[in-house]
């Protein structure tokens, strides 16, 4: 069997590096792509190649992208880039069979790309979530602020290049009308902070679900460090956040590695405050999530509908 030939996409992002830095270890040469001017990895990086890709807001990314794979005899692609994630899962139809694209269905990816969605779907299931509203809800009915309990923090819906998280101590004075569109209004939750990462199985499946869960420094939203991680905890802690990302990556329905962003309330009870379907830089504490993504290519049948190419549908299915 052929061995895996890996394209790492978002290369000269911190992702893409650690993705790239981990292969290398395993001795997996890997391409690297990215659609900024620099693909230059830092001094410290794996050496691996590099090209240039078009963003994934181009009409013509996946083109661009299967010229590429195709080009290159790329086998599996392990997209780092949260922007890349709705288009990628949208479009393994138009790759080879042989093809894997580490990203999970196309509607749970869309729900968890979207941080709104994602607390739609958790509070309906259940899966504890902050207090949650959107500006246009607070500008209608500003009694309703009150629910929020104190401070809140006001965060893009839609990653689009920037994690910016502000942190408003106080919302007297907010004009919400005037705030713009695609926001949310999230409380503000106190407690320690963790990142679950968990790589999801689907149903029926022999392959076991993996979860880490890593504590991470505690600075105030929106300082540097804030994405920090301090620690891998052991795995006879934090067991209730350890179930709470199973459940949420169950809930959303997605496959492959996620990362779960999770804190506890003043209480202790932990709560999910967002959701990203990807390989990310913390995976370098998890070397299980990239094992995991490698046995994908070893066993075949492992889960064809999320990271190969949906299958085709029966001639007599037709008419």
């Amino acid at each position: 069997m052929m061995g895996p030939r890996v394209l790492v996409t978002g290369i000269a992002s911190a992702a893409g590096r650690a993705v790239a830095a981990q292969l290398a270890a395993r001795g997996i040469p890997c391409l690297g792509s990215d659609a900024r001017a620099d693909t230059r990895q830092a001094d410290d990086g794996p050496a691996a190649a590099a090209v240039r890709l078009l963003p994934a807001t181009d009409p013509d990314m996946v083109l661009d992208l299967r010229r590429l794979v195709d080009g290159e005899a790329i086998n599996v692609i392990i997209p780092t880039l949260t922007a890349e994630l709705p288009v990628l899962a949208a479009a393994r139809a138009g790759f080879a069979q042989d093809v894997r694209i580490i990203v999970g269905d196309p509607a749970a990816v869309a729900l968890a790309n979207d941080r709104l969605f994602t607390a739609w779907a958790l509070q309906a299931a259940g899966i504890p979530v902050p207090r949650f509203a959107v500006p246009g809800d607070l500008a209608a009915a500003p009694a309703s602020l009150a629910a929020l309990n104190g401070p809140v923090v006001v965060k893009q819906r839609v990653f689009k290049g920037s994690r910016a998280v502000h942190l408003l101590a106080g919302t007297a004075s907010v004009c919400w009308q005037n705030m713009a569109a695609g926001q949310l209004v999230q409380e503000f939750i106190p407690g320690a902070d963790y990142v679950a990462l968990v790589f999801g199985t689907p149903a029926r499946n022999a392959m076991a679900p993996v979860a880490v869960v890593l504590e991470k420094t505690k600075t105030p939203y929106g300082r540097a460090g804030s994405d920090e991680v301090s620690r891998r905890v052991p795995a006879a802690e934090a067991r209730d956040v350890r179930k709470l990302g199973l459940a949420a990556v169950r809930t959303l329905g997605l496959t492959g590695p996620v990362q779960v962003q999770i804190r506890r309330r003043a209480d202790g009870t932990p709560v999910v405050l967002g959701v990203c379907a990807t390989l990310g830089e913390n995976s370098t504490w998890a070397p299980e999530l990239l094992d995991a993504v490698l046995a994908t290519f070893m066993l075949p049948a492992f889960n064809p509908a999320s990271f190969r190419r949906c299958p085709a549908v029966p001639a007599d299915a037709l008419g």
